[in-house]
C-alpha cells in the first residue's frame, strides 16, 4: 500500500507538516535493536544508510549487473585463453632462447632476482593465479588503515542492500578485509584449494568463475537481507572462496582434508561440504551475525551447480564467442579504397 502525505488543514488555522523521513541507521530489522557489529567488518555505527520503501526494487539493479558481469567475465576468459593458446608456441621458443642466454650469461651468487625466479617457477598453476588475488586483497587490506579513506571504504568495498551504491561493492568487497585473521584466513583456504582448483577447471575458467562467486554470493546476501530486514555491512571474498571449496569438494568427494590446528583428524571432502553447508544455513534462518551465512550459502551451491551442470553449460558453449573473436583477429579491418 502506497503511503501518501497529506497537508491536513488544522482547526486552528494552522498546517500540520508532514511527518519527515528519518534515514535509517544500520539495525537488526524489526526488532529495533542496534545493529551489533561482528569484529570482522569495520566500524559503522555512526554510518547512515538508506534503505529503499520499496526493498524488492533495490535488487533489480543487482540482478541486472549479476547476470552483466557473470556474462563478461566468462566472455573475457574465453577470449583470453584463445589467446593464451595462441601465443604458446612463441612463449616456448622464448624460453629456450632466455634458457640459452642464461646458459651463456655469468651467474651471481645470491642473485635476489634469481631467487625471486626460482621461487615463483617451483608454485604450481594456481598458486601462481591466485598470488594476484592475494596481492589484491592485502593492497585493499592496507587501504582500510589510512583514516581519511575510511568513508570510501564503507561505501565502496563493503556491500549493503541499503547503501546508495549497490553494484559496484558486489564484486570490489570481495577483495576487501578490515580483519587481519579474516583475511588470513580466506587467503589460507585459496592458497590451499588453488592448485586443485585450477588443474579442475584451467587459469582462465576459474578466474571468471572465482569473479563471478565473488558477485553472485553477494546479491544472494542482498536477497536475503532484504528478506529479513537485517541491514548491515559484509565484506569479504568467504563467498567466492565458498564456491572454490565446494567446487573442489564436489568433484573430489573422497578426497581428505583436515583442519589447521588439528592435523590428527581426517575427513572426506564431501562430509565437509555438507557440514558447511548445514552450518551456513543454520545461521542464515537463525540470523547469526558473526558471518554472513547467507553469502557463504550462495558460494557454496554456485560451486556445486558450476561443477554438477554449469560447466557444460557455459564454458564448453564458448565457441561461437571464440569463432567471432577469431575472425575478428584474423581478418582485421578490411584495407582499401572501397567501391569507386
Amino acid at each position: 500500500m502506497t503511503r501518501f502525505n497529506f497537508f491536513i488543514q488544522q482547526k486552528c488555522g494552522f498546517r500540520k507538516a508532514p511527518r519527515k523521513v528519518e534515514p535509517r541507521r544500520s539495525d537488526t530489522g524489526t526488532s529495533g535493536e542496534a545493529y551489533k557489529r561482528s569484529a570482522l567488518i569495520p566500524p559503522v555505527e555512526e554510518t547512515v544508510f538508506y534503505p529503499s520503501p520499496y526493498p524488492i526494487r533495490t535488487l533489480v539493479k543487482p540482478l541486472f549487473f549479476t547476470v552483466g558481469f557473470t556474462g563478461c567475465a566468462f566472455g573475457s576468459a574465453a577470449i583470453w585463453q584463445y589467446e593464451s593458446l595462441k601465443s604458446r608456441v612463441q612463449s616456448y621458443f622464448d624460453g629456450i632462447k632466455a634458457d640459452w642466454l642464461d646458459s651463456i650469461r655469468p651467474q651471481k651468487e645470491g642473485d635476489f632476482r634469481k631467487e625471486i625466479n626460482k621461487w615463483w617457477n617451483n608454485l604450481s598453476d594456481g598458486q601462481r593465479t591466485v598470488t594476484g588475488i592475494i596481492a589484491a586483497n592485502v593492497f585493499v587490506f592496507c587501504l582500510w588503515r589510512v583514516p581519511s579513506l575510511q568513508r570510501t571504504m564503507v561505501r565502496y568495498f563493503t556491500s549493503n542492500p541499503a547503501s546508495k551504491v549497490l553494484c559496484s561493492p558486489m564484486l570490489l568487497s570481495t577483495f576487501s578485509h578490515f580483519s587481519l585473521f579474516h583475511m588470513a584466513a580466506n587467503m589460507y583456504v585459496l592458497w590451499s584449494f588453488s592448485s586443485s582448483i585450477v588443474n579442475i577447471l584451467g587459469q582462465e575458467q576459474f578466474m571468471a568463475v572465482y569473479l563471478s562467486a565473488g558477485v553472485i554470493s553477494t546479491f544472494v546476501s542482498y536477497v536475503c537481507k532484504v528478506a529479513t530486514g537485517r541491514y548491515g555491512p559484509s565484506l569479504g571474498a568467504s563467498g567466492a572462496i565458498m564456491t572454490v571449496l565446494a567446487a573442489v569438494c564436489t568433484k573430489i568427494p573422497d578426497g581428505r582434508l583436515a583442519i589447521i590446528f588439528l592435523p590428527m583428524f581426517t575427513f572426506t571432502a564431501g562430509n565437509a561440504l555438507k557440514a558447511i553447508i548445514a552450518m551456513d544455513t543454520a545461521g542464515m534462518i537463525l540470523g547469526w551475525k558473526f558471518f554472513d551465512h547467507a553469502a557463504h550459502l550462495g558460494g557454496a551451491l554456485f560451486g556445486i551447480w558450476y561443477i554438477t551442470y554449469g560447466h557444460e553449460l557455459i564454458w564448453k558453449n564458448r565457441e561461437p564467442l571464440v569463432k567471432i573473436w577469431h575472425e575478428m583477429r584474423t581478418n582485421g579491418p578490411k584495407k582499401g579504397g572501397g567501391s569507386k
